[in-house]
């Protein structure tokens, strides 16, 4: 049993509700930061102590923080649609708020930043590590934060000695996952899903469950401390997969291909009519949908596997039917699977 206190933000989300489930598991003292009007569902059952806040409310986080030793900061503006001062005031200076806090209150012991494969470069990726610098040109709000956030996180490490690990998971997926999945489902049933390209190029594709494993590898390791890792499951699946795994679930027809280069060239006008007309959602096809779909995403985890003993233990055939279970209500208290 643990004595330490951890706080967990975006615990009303997928991945911080399965962090804070893991920490009540392993005993020790867990903490929530929650706004008002968040749905709390996904925390339904857990021991947990809830401090009402919002990363964009600085007034609320001291009381948040009070006594806490460890942070594990899952809270993040999400998507990839809208301006990007809309995704920084929280993923960059809600962070800082946070930080500023925490680092006043003098006993911290570990932060675990969640961060983004999203934030390198958006290309295709061949075995990518974490020697490469991430891109502060961002592809979209969400990932050009995620990015600034990560230099504003280093900044604290190296002028307050902030004992801090990034984690950079990609598509995490599994049950509670609110935004990629159940989207897809609404446009499969809508007949409008198509291969870019000809979806034999992988997916960053990471279980919640692997991803929460490597949370609690990070908070007990002395050597993670000032690291960065990249998060993935062991095998990587190919769009292919990715859709037919979803469509054959859902007794949906095979997707039809649509070139990459017809989807390339269509994309710039796609987006600067939406923009045009205001749309708060994003558009069908965008440069995110591109990257999402068509774009090679193999990074390497040979470093989480070194120093972190990281090992995904949960294949996507495995964790993609339980996602897909959570998302269309066969099941209605989302669990891990246990390999």
């Amino acid at each position: 049993m643990s004595a330490e206190r951890i706080l967990v933000t975006g615990a009303t989300g997928m991945i911080g509700s399965f962090v804070a489930r893991r920490a009540v598991e392993l005993g020790y003292a867990v903490r929530v930061l929650a706004r008002v009007s968040s749905d709390r569902t996904l925390l339904q059952g857990l021991d947990v102590e809830t401090a009402v806040g919002d990363l964009a409310d600085s007034d609320s986080l001291p009381a948040a923080v009070a006594g806490v030793d460890i942070v594990v900061h899952a809270a993040a503006h999400i998507g990839d649609w809208g301006p990007a001062d809309k995704y920084r005031q929280i993923n960059v200076v809600g962070l800082e708020h946070l930080l500023t806090a925490a680092e006043r209150e003098g006993r911290l012991r570990r932060w675990i930043q969640i961060s983004s494969l999203g934030v390198y470069a958006a290309r295709d990726h061949y075995g990518t590590d974490e020697t490469a610098a991430p891109s502060l040109a961002g592809l979209d709000g969400y990932t050009r934060t995620k990015a600034e956030a990560e230099v504003l996180l280093r900044r604290h490490v190296g002028e307050y000695r902030l004992p801090a690990v990034v984690l950079r998971p990609g598509f995490t997926y599994g049950p509670g996952e609110r935004a990629v999945i159940p989207r897809l489902i609404k446009r499969f049933e809508q007949g409008v899903v198509k291969f870019i390209g000809d979806g034999q190029k992988v997916l960053n594709n990471t279980y919640v469950g692997n991803l929460v494993d490597a949370v609690f590898l990070a908070i007990t390791n002395d050597q993670a401390v000032g690291e960065t890792f990249n998060i993935r499951d062991e095998r990587l699946v190919t769009r292919e997969e990715y859709l037919m795994t979803v469509a054959n679930y859902l007794g949906q027809p095979r997707p039809s291909h649509v070139p990459l280069w017809l989807a390339k060239t269509a994309v710039p006008f796609i987006e600067g009519w939406a923009k045009l007309r205001g749309r708060r959602e994003p558009p069908l096809l965008t440069r995110a949908t591109i990257k999402f779909m068509a774009v090679n995403l193999n990074f390497s985890i040979a470093k989480a596997k070194s120093i972190l003993g990281y090992r995904s233990k949960v294949d996507f055939r495995q964790g993609m039917p339980d996602a897909l279970d959570w998302a269309t209500g066969k099941t209605k208290v989302p669990r891990l699977i246990q390999p």
